[in-house]
């Protein structure tokens, strides 16, 4: 198969982050932190080095503030149900993935928070039009996962810093291809996947800053305080109750150090993957693109008179084609971009990706086009 959909899972993973975490499968095979045996105390090494790549990468300022989800989703509502309060006010946009849009409409619904959605279009003057007294979060994706778009998000972090206002950022897309630094964005909550642009196994990881005062939203065993019924307050076990995901969080620290050592070199090689793709799209009439280059790797188009989902379906059938068509679970930008009724193809790459599929795309588009 040539796999063109990357931004929903990436397809390639480096064979020692693969082999880590088979050796901790066949060799570490314990619930870290429950126990005194050896291999318990161990695994809980193994994850503290994990923890601290991943707060050195992203710069947070604290590694017991790493934590470990199942997915950049339970991150997102983690973040949202753990800090906002009866009559906080909450500012995001139309480029959100459902992941943000969902969990902030419960919350509205309920009459915990009041909640405003600005247009992507001039984000950060929309942003400050909608800023009231009781602005307690702003959150925002860094970039679209429908066309790639990047957002400025170091003006949006220093207003918030300068004006005690939380400030979220969705980097399910751009960890791993963007270099991200909390402290000098001011984000305060950072939700990423780690199978992604992290190349990791799949899962999830909530990055807080030292400003951020959270409640847990999942409760139970920690493996401390057994006799406190309560819910520990400490960072991570504060958050992070049952048994931790050991083989991918031990494999992600060979994830983080490999991106570390190459984000330059991938976000070059997607910026001008993505640019090859899009100067190819430009021959067909009836095909209308949506992005630009970008270091995510994100190419989406539509194809008259085809649906998304017919142009997804036939590449897959007939070429081994992986492609996303449909609303990619970001209905905002779809209605922003006048796509609503078919949706889009989006076509997400990798570095590891090549011209010659490229070619094969491209091909496979003229066929179907004289169809």
């Amino acid at each position: 198969m040539i796999y063109f959909d990357n931004a929903a899972t990436g397809g390639f993973k480096p064979n020692f982050v693969l082999e880590s975490a088979t050796d901790t499968l066949k060799h570490l095979l314990c619930n870290p932190g429950r126990s005194a045996h050896r291999l318990s105390v161990k695994a809980e090494e193994f994850i503290f080095n994990t923890r601290e790549a991943v707060s050195n990468f992203f710069n947070n300022g604290s590694i017991e503030r790493i934590i470990f989800t199942k997915n950049c989703t339970e991150s997102l509502n983690t973040a949202f149900f753990g800090i906002l309060k009866k009559g906080d006010h909450v500012i995001t946009t139309t480029l959100e993935h459902n992941s943000t849009l969902r969990p902030l409409t419960y919350l509205k619904n309920l009459g915990v928070i009041t909640l405003d959605i600005v247009d992507k279009e001039n984000l950060y003057e929309n942003v400050l039009k909608k800023v009231n007294k009781n602005t307690r979060l702003i959150t925002v994706n860094q970039v679209s996962n429908v066309t790639g778009e990047e957002q400025n998000i170091k003006d949006l972090g220093d207003f918030c810093s300068k004006n005690n206002i939380l400030f979220s950022v969705d980097g399910a897309q751009s960890a791993g291809h963007i270099k991200i630094d909390m402290k000098e964005q001011n984000i305060d909550i950072l939700s990423i996947p780690t199978h992604k642009g992290m190349y990791g196994l799949t899962g999830g990881v909530l990055i807080l800053s030292k400003r951020v005062d959270i409640s847990p939203f999942i409760l139970g065993g920690t493996g401390t305080e057994t006799f406190n019924l309560n819910q520990p307050t400490t960072f991570p076990e504060k958050l992070e109750s049952g048994t931790l995901n050991l083989p991918l969080i031990v494999s992600f620290f060979d994830s983080v150090n490999y991106v570390k050592n190459n984000l330059d070199f991938f976000a070059k090689r997607l910026e001008n993957l993505t640019s090859i793709l899009i100067d190819r799209l430009k021959i067909f009439d009836k095909i209308k693109i949506y992005s630009n280059k970008n270091k995510s790797g994100i190419v989406s188009f539509d194809f008259t008179p085809f649906s998304s989902m017919q142009v997804a379906d036939y590449l897959n059938k007939n070429y081994d084609i992986a492609v996303r068509g449909g609303y990619h679970c970001a209905p905002l930008v779809h209605k922003s971009l006048g796509t609503s009724k078919n949706g889009l193809v989006r076509v997400s790459l990798a570095p590891e990706n090549n011209e010659n599929e490229l070619s094969v795309l491209i091909s496979a588009l003229k066929n179907l086009s004289l169809s």
